[in-house]
């Protein structure tokens, strides 16, 4: 992608990454998350990861620079243990790598230091099968984000890009040929360094980047809601929201036909992780709209089975479906036998489905209101006429269900057992 010109100096670093953030947005697709080199590129990612509603994580990168102007970087070392050199810099300086071991020992102890104060305990993230966006402050000679893409490279992204406010035409040229997507807002023909083309340029500090990591790096527990991830259907974008165990053994598919980020989803969701199972969850849109290019229920739960299936390395794939959502998934599942290896519905009307009953394949389990006898005879008889081994269940009132979150965790803990099996 070809720099732009736009009107600088940038007020700060927020400023870029909120002018940054429209270019990137088509990038940001199949899960995305933004990388951000620290401790400057964390201000500009940071932004982008607020604009675009994606998670924001930090890749450890530290740059070898020239024994006495060590701006000047010939080299970079990675938090995955590479150590890169611009050799054919090393040679216009008259400078061998052995002369930088005293340097590179030094950033190796600096590059530790960060990892323990930024994450802790924590993890790296995972950026296989992702849309990674990778994020500085500026490019200069090219050379940290050089290393950091290739550190990226090798986890297999969906996706890789790099997205920077202003840098220097040289490095951007010699860039190109490592991502998929480069963006960059302007390369000014006179630049000497990144902090010129800044108004405010100011130091940052590690408790900066903590912070901003404890506002945007979503966390795996089991109560959490999970982080927002956008999934193409045809020509639209839909919303969802994808959370993953540390032990995945699956990954169901939830489809709701309220709000998504209820106390009562959040409680069903979290109870299918806890018996290792991600979820993604995701609205189903409005029943009937005159609206052509608004996405079906079926083509929403079509796009969330494969994003699934890619984002996860083909892991098998449940579908849940709660209230209309629950004929919904029958619908889906027929259409993607090969795709759905289970099904668990609770509530709605299934005979809704009548008409693809025959094509399921996946075992399914119905969990019906316990005072509703016209339900449980509904979900029997459709249940009988699909082409899978099902079981009709009873659960809690549907009193419970509307009020209780508790009520939830036990669909959950029923819908997890049946996953588990069926999907294992």
């Amino acid at each position: 992608m070809n720099p732009t010109p736009v009107s600088l100096p940038f007020a700060d670093r927020a400023e870029a990454g909120q002018r940054l953030a429209e270019r990137v947005r088509p990038l940001a697709v199949v899960d995305p998350i933004v990388v951000a080199l620290p401790r400057g590129g964390v201000a500009v990612g940071a932004e982008l990861a607020r604009v675009l509603r994606i998670p924001l994580d930090v890749l450890l990168v530290r740059k070898i620079g020239v024994p006495g102007n060590p701006e000047y970087g010939v080299g970079a070392l990675t938090e995955d243990g590479h150590v890169s050199y611009d050799d054919a810099a090393l040679a216009r300086l008259g400078l061998s790598r052995s002369a930088l071991a005293t340097t590179v020992m030094a950033e190796r102890e600096e590059l530790q230091r960060r990892r323990e104060s930024y994450r802790g305990d924590r993890q790296p993230p995972r950026l296989s099968g992702r849309d990674v966006i990778v994020v500085d402050d500026g490019l200069a000679t090219g050379a940290t984000a050089r290393a950091a893409l290739a550190m990226a490279r090798r986890q297999r992204p969906a996706r890789l890009s790099l997205a920077v406010p202003v840098g220097n035409l040289a490095a951007v040229d010699d860039l190109r040929d490592q991502v998929d997507r480069l963006v960059v807002l302007t390369a000014p023909a006179n630049f000497r360094a990144v902090g010129e083309w800044y108004q405010d340029f100011t130091q940052l500090s590690d408790s900066f980047v903590r912070s901003v990591l404890a506002e945007l790096t979503p966390s795996d527990q089991a109560g959490s809601g999970g982080r927002p991830v956008r999934i193409r259907v045809g020509e639209t974008d839909i919303e969802a929201d994808y959370a993953a165990p540390a032990h995945r053994v699956g990954t169901v598919v939830v489809a709701v036909d309220r709000d998504r980020t209820s106390a009562q989803y959040r409680a069903l969701a979290g109870a299918l992780r806890r018996d290792g199972l991600a979820t993604l969850a995701l609205d189903l849109g409005p029943e009937a709209t005159d609206d052509a290019s608004e996405p079906s229920a079926e083509q929403r739960l079509g796009a969330a089975v494969r994003w699934s299936r890619q984002a996860t390395n083909d892991d098998p794939v449940g579908l849940c479906g709660v209230g209309t959502g629950a004929d919904a998934v029958l619908r889906a599942a027929g259409e993607l036998p090969d795709d759905v290896g289970a099904v668990v519905t609770c509530g709605g009307r299934l005979d809704i489905a009548e008409s693809v009953l025959g094509r399921v394949h996946a075992p399914t389990l119905a969990l019906v209101e316990s005072e509703d006898s016209f339900v449980r005879e509904l979900a029997e008889w459709a249940a009988a006429h699909t082409g899978a081994r099902h079981e009709v269940r009873e659960i809690a009132g549907v009193d419970r269900l509307l009020t209780d979150p508790g009520a939830w965790e036990e669909v959950g803990t029923a819908a997890a057992e049946w996953f588990r099996r069926a999907l294992g």
